[in-house]
């Protein structure tokens, strides 16, 4: 059983380090998660290892913990209708925009084990002699060292490639080895993988065409939210779209950013 006090500053830590909100009512999340790990790391309870943390503080055990509680659900295409708007709209505006540069730069915030900047990179193949000589580049970050692993290995399991992923994608742009499957090199080049906490100040990398931020911004506080979004926003070229998650808004948040609806959805513009 895990004390109040203990909990406590797990909550805190877990807050201050990498912006996620827990209280009481996730109580549960803390045992489920972080029990596996104080017994992996040698603690013989959840509250000997928050003991632990309270007197040293160690930054690799931290970065455990966050790993642990952090949230790694994901498809290829998922939600569809984001990569559908991305694909049939904010491509064909990109190439026009930036036809003189030939060069088009996307962020995949929070891309966990990687579907999501694959996704992206099988739309831009799709395109094909159109983007020949282009120069295109898709960031991908996240927190989570373990995952950004998986997602560079860009290996993945039958049922992994099962859940969003359409078959002519999978037979043009996968290769089959026994039960798993690896993305061809012509989808994965475009792709630079990198771990970032979105509480740091990101704005060093640069500006981009599109980003995607899904599923994020739900487990931080309001100011953590307008923060995020905000610098998100000064890094948006002129013609640079963000996509939220479809639960996710900038309203009441910052009007650094502004909604744009389309005939399916919708996404977000400088305001």
């Amino acid at each position: 059983m895990i004390s109040k006090e203990t909990k406590d500053f797990l909550f805190t830590c877990l807050h201050k380090e990498s912006g996620l909100v827990l209280d009481d009512s996730k109580s549960y999340l803390l045992e489920s998660r972080l029990e596996p790990l104080a017994a992996q790391e040698g603690f013989h309870s959840l509250e000997e290892l928050g003991k632990k943390l309270m007197k040293v503080p160690s930054p690799s055990l931290i970065q455990k913990v966050i790993e642990a509680m952090t949230t790694n659900e994901t498809s290829f295409f998922r939600d569809r209708v984001p990569f559908d708007i991305f694909k049939n709209q904010i491509v064909p505006n990109l190439l026009k925009a930036n036809e003189k540069i030939r060069k088009i730069r996307i962020w995949s915030a929070c891309c966990s084990s990687g579907q999501e900047p694959y996704s992206i990179s099988m739309l831009f193949s799709d395109f094909g002699p159109q983007i020949q000589h282009w120069d295109i580049k898709i960031f991908a970050t996240d927190i989570d060292q373990k995952v950004l692993q998986h997602a560079q290995a860009g290996t993945y399991t039958q049922y992994e490639v099962q859940r969003g992923l359409p078959i002519h994608y999978l037979t043009r742009y996968f290769t089959r080895a026994d039960t798993a499957w690896t993305m061809n090199p012509e989808v994965r080049k475009r792709i630079e993988f990198k771990l970032l906490n979105l509480l740091t100040d990101f704005t060093c990398f640069g500006m981009f065409d599109t980003i995607f931020c899904r599923n994020v911004l739900i487990y931080f506080d309001l100011d953590t939210k307008k923060k995020i979004l905000e610098q998100m926003a000064r890094m948006l070229s002129p013609s640079g779209v963000l996509f939220l998650g479809s639960t996710e808004t900038s309203f009441g948040v910052t009007d650094k950013i502004t909604r744009v609806s389309s005939d399916k959805g919708h996404y977000y513009k400088k305001a």
